[in-house]
């Protein structure tokens, strides 16, 4: 097995694992709309649903639009960057790793929009009376994953084409 399918399984499994147990834990012990202080000043659980994009963007549009178009785009997603994981060059382990990290991020939240029609946000960033919009694991892949590709592309991997190992 190649070092890039293996860091493919590897991160699928331990990230799709991580974002469904998160969230069933979640869906299990706190209502919808809850919110537990975790770390005074910064940080709290919460319990909320996004039936949009990133930061709720479209959430407001209906159900029946939002559910089919969110699951087809994040299928176009999986397809795109699945397709280039698979062109990448054996040794670019990196954006191998930005790839399989934004793939398991992607398939987490797809995996909700079939189920419910929405995905569950938990996390919830705060200074002050400034919040960041709620997010969950899936979310955090896919930002670790896209930091991983940027810092790849300015640093040059050191492997195969490393003028553009992505």
């Amino acid at each position: 097995m190649s070092r890039k399918f293996a860091i493919l399984l590897i991160v699928l499994g331990l990230g799709l694992a991580l974002d469904l147990m998160t969230k069933i834990m979640v869906l299990r012990l706190m209502p919808l709309g809850s919110r537990i202080p975790i770390a005074d000043g910064c940080l709290n659980l919460v319990h909320v649903h996004n039936k949009g994009a990133a930061f709720s963007l479209l959430n407001g549009l209906s159900a029946g639009f939002t559910r089919p178009f969110f699951i087809s785009i994040t299928g176009l997603v999986l397809g795109v960057v699945g397709y280039l994981w698979w062109r990448l060059p054996p040794g670019c382990w990196q954006a191998a790793l930005g790839y399989s990290l934004i793939m398991a991020g992607a398939a987490g939240n797809l995996l909700d929009r079939i189920r419910q029609g929405e995905v569950v946000d938990f996390l919830d960033f705060y200074w002050g009376h400034y919040h960041w919009p709620a997010f969950n694991v899936a979310d955090s892949l896919v930002c670790l994953g896209a930091a991983i590709l940027v810092w790849t592309i300015l640093t040059g991997e050191k492997a195969g084409n490393a003028s553009n190992p992505v």
